[in-house]
């Protein structure tokens, strides 16, 4: 039992270490963007870059655990606007606005998990931007289109239909989103209503599912 409970307590010390190494991180990706270093990071942290690398094994490896947080985050947001009380043209908008939001809001971060390789030589490094970055673009979709077939009557293709629009909606909203970032060629709220437009056609029509929340 003693043995237990010691290792319970080394767990969630652990754990915890590793959600203080992880604001650290935040804190320097919010300051450096994609020139976010192990050295930074590790001084941030009060520690040295081989503990920094004892919990996370390298930069791939705190990236992941950044992107997980940060999606998680995001998917919360996301599915709030989605299950809103309010008309369904609303909520893709709220939808729209809140993925456009975030990323406004935290553009280093963005950055960093969508273009760590802006300001590094990947062949030096070892990091591969898009080996890194397409899992945290298929989580989104994946999660969008579960909301989709569970939310929309789409006939008998509609688990096809959800997973191709959930995948199309977020490569839409990624694309669009760096691009805008980059430019501004418009403002937020008209982005959101322009994209809105392109995605209303077959979505307005769609019945709400008999078994499930509405959409």
């Amino acid at each position: 039992m003693e043995s237990t409970q010691h290792s319970g307590r080394q767990q969630a010390a652990t754990e915890r270490r590793r959600r203080e190494l992880l604001e650290a991180a935040d804190r320097i990706v919010l300051r450096d963007g994609p020139g976010a270093s192990m050295n930074a990071i590790a001084a941030e942290a009060g520690i040295t870059k081989p503990i920094l690398y004892r919990h996370f094994g390298d930069k791939g490896g705190l990236y992941r655990a950044l992107a997980v947080r940060h999606t998680d985050a995001l998917l919360d947001g996301l599915r709030a606007a989605l299950d809103s009380p309010v008309p369904r043209r609303d909520r893709v908008e709220a939808t729209l606005d809140t993925y456009l939001a975030a990323i406004e809001a935290r553009p280093q971060v963005y950055r960093f998990l969508m273009h760590p390789a802006d300001e590094e030589n990947p062949a030096e490094t070892g990091f591969d931007v898009g080996r890194h970055s397409a899992p945290l673009l298929r989580r989104l979709g994946e999660e969008l289109a579960k909301v989709i077939g569970e939310r929309l009557d789409l006939g008998p293709a509609g688990e096809e239909m959800a997973r191709v629009w959930g995948h199309g909606i977020v490569g839409m909203m990624h694309a669009a989103g760096d691009w805008w970032l980059r430019e501004r060629p418009c403002s937020r709220e008209q982005l959101v209503r322009h994209l809105t437009e392109l995605l209303w056609g077959r979505l307005a029509v769609a019945a709400d599912r008999a078994d499930g929340p509405g959409f």
